[in-house]
């Protein structure tokens, strides 16, 4: 299936609970692969605006994430430090793997890059710089205190 990506609405916001949201203010995401009616896993293109971040640093039990930079310069910060991502480079993230990983956008321009991720059941997503974790429901993943505690 063909997708103008022009005709997929824009996406913003996050589920992430209060005071985290604002870490990830400026990021735009077109889900692509829902447009193409895919169901095992998810294509989104994202823009990321200046001083803007993917997610919070996170890693997944079940999901496999994988990026490709577009336009634009990324700062992909893992467990290893920070490293620069320019259009062409690309990073892979496989499950089970407890390597905290985002991509901020340090520069002065927007930045576009894809990111993939599987649609794997009973996925957690664990965050080491936040008293978070999100539980992968089947539908959308709930966000709880890493004690289990809500929000």
């Amino acid at each position: 299936m063909l997708i103008d990506p022009n005709q997929v609405p824009d996406q913003t916001g996050t589920g992430y609970p209060e005071p985290l949201r604002q870490l990830v203010e400026g990021r735009i995401r077109k889900r692509v692969g829902n447009a193409a009616g895919l169901t095992n896993f998810g294509v989104n293109l994202v823009t990321l605006l200046p001083g803007s971040g993917s997610a919070l640093r996170h890693w997944h039990t079940a999901q496999d994430e994988f990026v490709y930079v577009i336009a634009g310069m990324l700062t992909l910060i893992t467990e290893a430090g920070e490293q620069l991502m320019t259009p062409g480079m690309m990073a892979g993230f496989a499950a089970g793997t407890a390597n905290g990983h985002h991509l901020v956008n340090r520069s002065e321009m927007p930045a576009v890059y894809l990111e993939i991720g599987d649609r794997s059941p009973n996925d957690i997503a664990h965050y080491p710089d936040a008293d978070l974790v999100a539980r992968h429901t089947g539908s959308h993943y709930l966000f709880t205190r890493k004690d289990g505690r809500p929000y």
